[in-house]
């Protein structure tokens, strides 16, 4: 690794150079910032709607290019043996090019820092002394904040080089976590990349151990796919689905430093709000609402009220009567019935198909009628008054207001997929008397949406990444299914840290629930982030909570990372000693507890003038400790970690498989060091 004093200006010192060519970078970013922001499109022909949507489009662009101080321009660069295109350098006679978060170019359009994206950026992360790819040489940079201080050359193609480990590679996966997730553009491994890189058609699934990036690889995938596919993704839309609003406020930044503004986020709940949820059910229940069964019994609830007609329509047209038969009207509805289209759908297409009787009767009588006639008809009481009776409009609330409410209701529509036993377990033990006022849970938020798209289909997106997937119930995977029908997904999680009554024993069964049978399953083991010793203590409780997994490995054998504390007397004590132990050192702490126990260690904190932020909340020089709830530890990372009483954050939860899995998430979110303390015996599974 070579590196020099902030202060050398020499142009002949190699890292002075690559500094000159980082200023000239930044400035041409500002020059191509400084053109987006100067066009004027007040001549342009158009509507006022056409002019706004141009106008919004150059303001995203606008934002695109904003030159952000801490992030560097550029991370790698790629020496190739021979020229590329018209790209060649001078030099060793072949094609140079800077690999970066964005493409910048000068004035000239000649390029200056290439997209990681791009084609040919796929060599820095592929390339290897194995197979170098016609790469002659490979550097990577070294920044402190936004300043370059250092390489690191490796000569891919030069067989006398001895290999070695990257220094600077190390340093970056390593640097603290301080603020929200930070991207990873500079340190993609090969099998990552391969990830990002699939096919836009193709659904992925990642089965990934923690620490292996798997939240990273979906994020930059979406940047990929909407850098190759831009055009397609803008129409149908982009959507990142996280576990909860925590979550989701530590990884929002990662997509705008990559210039990418546009991609919507949500949990599962938000897709899924179409009642106010204000109450909770007991596990058995929520396990039974949230099975793939419930699917059926909603399809036979909103066709419950199809009604065969026991009498003709009559409809009149001036001076005459026209008769479309009871058997008539049975075989249109028998027809639209048997088509499983939406309900919805089939309610304004029955209207129609009557008039559509009504006119042949018409033609035959020697009238010469046309669609205004046919739509007259449609519309007109008597045939209103038919598709009222016989198929009548469907609320998808007031429908499961009434599922949950009522057992007779119920019992019809669920006779031979729920027992009686299930069937009591899910009804309500007071019926809500309006759809504001019920006692709406979670898992009853889903089934309202499942409703709703029985009676009218919804929207698709382009393509949906789902994070934290194992915790999903069967009727949630259909609820995203349903946003990427025509669309693909990236599904990001770990059975092990599946922590629901419900979650998902297998990536195939999953998949099926998504509308994705059949997608790719890829399975990322190596490490990361955890380091050895800790991944390696976690790892003993896999053959508990998830027997068919691989235990993780890590690039990170550091020693001295975990400590694990008996304490005798005064546990609140212990952990507030650790938490300063480890708030003397650079980064960001942690702190995990069973949520039973987080009053009191709040009131400790307070107490001890310790401040504290909670869980989403970017860090400060000021408060560098978060008090993080077991219950929301998934997907976070700190660089040390204090555990609270493993023991608790077992028993907090239904059942021992689900404790120990909540314990396996907790046990693995420090990127440096784990601090465990506990008073009462450790699981027996832990050894």
């Amino acid at each position: 690794m070579h590196s020099a004093a902030p202060t050398t200006t020499d142009p002949a010192d190699p890292l002075q150079r690559e500094r000159n060519h980082l200023a000239s970078s930044r400035a041409a970013l500002r020059a191509m910032r400084e053109d987006a922001e100067q066009l004027d499109i007040s001549d342009v022909a158009g509507t006022w709607v056409t002019q706004q949507v141009l106008h919004d489009q150059i303001q995203r662009r606008i934002a695109a290019l904003a030159d952000l101080a801490d992030t560097p321009l550029f991370f790698g660069r790629l020496d190739f043996l021979r020229a590329i295109g018209e790209d060649a350098s001078e030099g060793a006679g072949g094609s140079r090019f800077y690999i970066g978060r964005r493409h910048v170019h000068d004035a000239e359009g000649d390029p200056m820092v290439i997209d990681w994206r791009a084609p040919v950026s796929q060599t820095f992360y592929q390339a290897s002394r194995k197979d170098p790819m016609d790469i002659a040489k490979r550097r990577r940079f070294g920044y402190t904040g936004g300043e370059l201080t250092a390489y690191e050359d490796e000569n891919l193609s030069d067989p006398a080089e001895i290999e070695q480990a990257s220094a600077l590679l190390a340093a970056e996966i390593e640097k603290p976590r301080v603020g929200p997730m930070r991207d990873i553009v500079a340190t993609i491994q090969p099998e990552q990349d391969e990830i990002v890189r699939a096919d836009v058609s193709g659904t992925v699934c990642v089965q990934g151990a923690p620490g292996t990036g798997k939240t990273a690889v979906g994020l930059h995938r979406v940047a990929y796919l909407l850098y190759a596919h831009r055009e397609r993704l803008a129409k149908a839309g982009t959507l990142v689905i996280g576990p909860n609003s925590s979550f989701l406020s530590y990884i929002e930044q990662v997509l705008p430093a990559l210039g990418e503004l546009d991609v919507a986020q949500a949990t599962v709940q938000q897709l899924v709000a179409h009642v106010e949820v204000r109450a909770q059910d007991a596990p058995e229940a929520a396990v039974i609402k949230g099975d793939a069964r419930l699917a059926e019994v909603l399809r036979r609830a909103v066709r419950d009220g199809i009604t065969m007609p026991t009498e003709p329509c009559m409809v009149v047209r001036g001076s005459r009567r026209w008769r479309v038969p009871v058997y008539e009207l049975i075989e249109i509805i028998e027809e639209l019935a048997g088509r499983e289209i939406r309900y919805g759908a089939a309610m304004a297409a029955l209207p129609q198909r009557i008039a559509h009787a009504v006119l042949l009767k018409m033609e035959q009588g020697g009238e010469a009628p046309d669609d205004r006639v046919q739509d007259a008809v449609a519309r007109s009481r008597e045939v209103k008054a038919v598709v009222k009776a016989c198929w009548p409009a469907v609320d998808p609330a007031k429908l499961v207001l009434r599922l949950l409410g009522d057992a007779e209701f119920l019992a019809r529509c669920a006779e031979g997929i729920l027992t009686p036993e299930e069937q009591a377990a899910i009804l309500w033990p007071k019926p809500g008397r309006s759809v504001k006022t019920a006692p709406w849970t979670a898992a009853d938020a889903v089934l309202v949406d499942e409703a709703t798209d029985l009676v009218q289909r919804t929207p698709s997106l382009g393509h949906v990444v789902l994070d934290e997937a194992q915790d999903l119930s069967p009727m949630q995977y259909r609820a995203v299914g349903r946003r990427c029908t025509t669309g693909s997904a990236t599904v990001l999680g770990d059975l092990a840290q599946g922590t629901t009554p419900w979650a998902t024993a297998s990536w195939p069964e999953a998949l099926r629930h998504l509308g994705k049978d059949g997608a790719h399953v890829e399975e990322l083991t190596t490490g990361f982030r955890v380091p050895e010793q800790v991944i390696s203590y976690a790892s003993r409780l896999l053959p508990s909570i998830a027997p068919g997994l691989a235990p993780a490995t890590s690039i990170r054998t550091g020693q001295d990372t975990l400590a694990i504390r008996r304490v005798a007397e005064d546990l609140t004590g212990a952990v507030l000693a650790a938490c300063r132990e480890a708030l003397g050192r650079e980064g960001s702490t942690g702190l995990i507890a069973a949520d039973d126990r987080l009053q009191a260690l709040e009131a400790a904190l307070h107490a001890a003038g310790m401040p504290f932020l909670t869980p989403g909340t970017e860090t400060t020089a000021e408060a560098r400790l978060t008090l993080v709830p077991a219950s929301l530890a998934k997907g976070l990372e700190y660089d040390y970690v204090v555990l609270d009483e493993p023991a608790a954050v077992v028993a907090g939860e239904p059942d021992r498989r689900t404790g120990l899995r909540r314990l396996y998430v907790a046990l693995t979110r420090a990127v440096s060091g784990l601090t465990v303390l506990h008073a009462e015996p450790l699981p027996a599974e832990l050894g």
